[in-house]
């Protein structure tokens, strides 16, 4: 075995009902000057009064940054991390989506070391301490409150990332119940997003590319597969619910340590140019990608496939990652993905500016199992128009 290095959150709290523990972990964790960052959408659908009255009945006092957006810009991290610094809190509550805890993560670091926004993009460039985190999801798609990355849009379209394990909070809060008003394509395509992050960790060509995360990566895709329709079908079932936020953070924690590959490259610049959201852009090109993927890495699909759907097992090895392929495709659309680009409002005329835009995503192609030029990303956007 070589050798390899773990990291993950410090502290995680699985269980329905967890947030109701947020009063005392935040005295104990933060103090009680915070700013919590989320979004209108969150606070329309009733989910951030009720945080911000039990923690002020606590003694805490809460500044909101409610503004962050899908794909969220530097301009937004920056507001953000300036409100922290005029409120002088002593931590941060990260609530919501990807993006919400993405935005939460950097504005802990920017404020509690001092660096520079534009000086950090990078792995393992930002090294300065940062202030008391704690991150509350409310997808199960991302795991963003077990990794130690923020992707932050940069300029008009292109998305850069912050990789740093400086960005893993104290205590990542997991609670179903948050989830259980979630839209069905919303579910869906979160958890779809979780199901590439599992897919890509385990087949990453990464140096770090280790056991646990493999171990984790496969159980992440059992419970995906087994709870993804429910969960979109019956989106009142806590235990679907349950299982598919913890698919989706064990997800996190292998791709956080094996990282993803040209799925996601190629996904950014749908996200970046056309503002489709994250997991429908994973979903749109990963049958594609996983076929281009085909000869280097037949075998890794041939053994998660049976994880999402057990009776892909009696199909002959050797054709059953193409199989694989296929059923997700078919997933996607059972559940109402989008699954072409024309679905979307992407054309044909877009294909040259897509494929150009993934090649910058170097961070993440050098980790694909087969060795991806543009030409090969244009062939696989045209495949997915």
């Amino acid at each position: 075995m070589t050798g390899f290095v773990f990291n993950t959150s410090a502290s995680v709290i699985c269980e329905p009902g967890a947030v109701q523990q947020l009063d005392q972990l935040t005295l104990n964790t933060i103090g009680k000057r915070v700013l919590l960052v989320s979004d209108k959408g969150l606070i329309q659908a009733g989910l951030v009064e009720p945080v911000i009255s039990r923690l002020e009945a606590a003694g805490v006092e809460v500044t909101l940054f409610e503004d962050v957006v899908a794909d969220p810009p530097e301009a937004i991290v920056l507001r953000a991390a300036e409100q922290a610094k005029t409120a002088n809190v002593e931590g941060v509550i990260g609530l919501g989506g990807g993006s919400s805890l993405d935005v939460a993560k950097l504005v802990a670091l920017l404020v509690g070391g001092g660096e520079q926004l534009a000086d950090i993009y990078g792995v393992g460039i930002a090294k300065g301490k940062r202030l008391p985190l704690i991150l509350i999801p409310t997808t199960a798609g991302t795991g963003s409150e077990v990794t130690p990355i923020s992707i932050i849009t940069t300029g008009e379209a292109e998305k850069k990332g912050v990789v740093s394990p400086q960005l893993l909070p104290d205590v990542a809060v997991l609670d179903a119940d948050l989830t259980l008003g979630l839209p069905a394509h919303v579910t869906a395509a979160t958890g779809i997003d979780a199901m590439v992050h599992a897919i890509e960790a385990y087949t990453s060509t990464s140096a770090n590319n280790n056991p646990v995360s493999k171990v984790l990566a496969k159980e992440a895709l059992r419970l995906l597969g087994a709870n993804i329709e429910k969960a979109v079908n019956t989106p009142q079932d806590n235990e679907a619910r349950s299982n598919m936020l913890l698919g989706s953070m064990l997800a996190g924690q292998a791709f956080a340590n094996s990282p993803v590959a040209a799925v996601h490259a190629l996904a950014y610049p749908i996200g970046g140019i056309f503002h489709v959201p994250h997991g429908v852009s994973n979903a749109l090109v990963l049958p594609h990608v996983m076929r281009f993927n085909m000869p280097s890495c037949a075998d890794a699909y041939a053994d998660l496939a049976p994880l999402v759907f057990p009776e892909l097992i009696e199909v002959p090895a050797d054709i059953r990652g193409s199989v694989f392929a296929d059923r997700l495709a078919e997933l996607a659309k059972v559940l109402g993905v989008e699954t072409t680009l024309r679905e979307v409002g992407i054309e044909e005329q877009h294909m040259a500016k897509l494929a150009s835009e993934a090649m910058k995503q170097t961070r993440l192609l050098v980790n694909n199992p087969r060795e991806m030029d543009e030409d090969a990303a244009l062939q696989i956007y045209m495949q997915a128009l």
